[in-house]
């Protein structure tokens, strides 16, 4: 009885608590280091949180462990709805097939509040590489398998998966090369020790202005607003070279659904802003607009697509 009575207070408590929700700073916590895509998003939800509410919103970054230190204090926070976390597609569909031990369930302890952004992956390679399209990049690599090296932001990331993805689609062999991020990746692609990398397009944008990087396709159907110029995978001649990475706001499990009715109502709000969209796209990032029940159904497909690449590409968790 004493149980029961505790639950049904703790229940009562959150209620009341949702009803003048936000009433004090939110901490955000984003999966990753400082300084990359994912801030630009979460500081972009920052701003625009706290000129709707003037309730302060900071942000957290834990980067490090492909995103499991951050997921895993996301998921252990108070229901509360003062906790909230930024994640990326990886740390959902990706970290369950790779990462031995799991210290939580990332399709059941974090709960969807709405997808932020998506973005495709480009294929970049170092201006220097011979290969002034997709088509003579495929035939380069079939000519010399092995050979042509590809920067990878770690074991189990997107760029990694992107290019045993592209290889799959391809039937080339490229030979991976594993980096702390895609920042020191992208440094080494511009020294020329690794030839590919297979980014977003704003890690490599002001590198493809310079002259120094070449941009060949986009791993979408459709062509980036921001960079029209690109192709296609498909128009490049790699149909089934199609994959989209996102940044979503997710919740501790029990947190109450009229906070997560709030809070998505509000990343809606900010998503049809055009100040946003432009900010958003000048970064490489599409706005994805989605209920938490569709984003709950895009992280289901997602988990089940990377579990396919994950086998096919040989590889185990760690």
């Amino acid at each position: 009885m004493r149980i029961f009575a505790t639950v049904i207070c703790a229940t009562l408590s959150l209620w009341v608590q949702a009803q003048d929700y936000p009433s004090k700073p939110i901490r955000l916590i984003v999966a990753t280091a400082p300084g990359g895509l994912m801030d630009v998003a979460a500081h972009t939800l920052v701003d625009h949180f706290q000129r709707a509410y003037g309730q302060r919103m900071f942000v957290e970054n834990r980067g490090g462990a492909g995103g499991v230190l951050a997921g895993d204090a996301i998921a252990k926070a108070p229901p509360d709805g003062y906790t909230l976390g930024q994640i990326q597609v990886g740390n959902i569909a990706i970290n369950p097939f790779l990462v031995k031990n799991l210290p939580f369930d990332p399709l059941n302890d974090l709960v969807p509040v709405a997808p932020l952004t998506s973005s495709p992956v480009v294929v970049a390679i170092n201006a220097r590489v011979p290969a002034a399209n997709l088509a003579e990049l495929i035939a380069l690599a079939r000519r010399e398998p092995g050979k042509l090296n590809y920067g990878s932001a770690g074991p189990g990331t997107i760029p990694h998966l992107s290019g045993e993805l592209f290889a799959q689609t391809a039937k080339v062999r490229l030979t991976v090369v594993h980096y702390r991020g895609a920042g020191p990746a992208l440094n080494d692609l511009l020294a020329g020790q690794v030839q590919v990398i297979f980014v977003g397009l704003g890690v490599v944008r002001s590198h493809m202005a310079a002259g120094t990087v070449r941009v060949l396709a986009v791993s979408q159907s459709e062509r980036l607003s921001a960079a029209p110029e690109i192709p296609t995978a498909a128009e490049a001649g790699l149909p089934g070279f199609d994959l989209n990475t996102w940044f979503g706001i997710v919740a501790p499990r029990g947190t109450p659904e009229r906070v997560i009715g709030t809070l998505a109502r509000e990343i809606h709000a900010m998503q049809d802003d055009p100040s946003v969209r432009k900010r958003l796209a000048e970064s490489g990032l599409d706005v994805l607009k989605e209920s938490p029940g569709e984003f709950r159904a895009r992280m289901l497909r997602d988990h089940e697509r990377f579990h396919r690449i994950v086998q096919a590409a040989g590889l185990k968790a760690e």
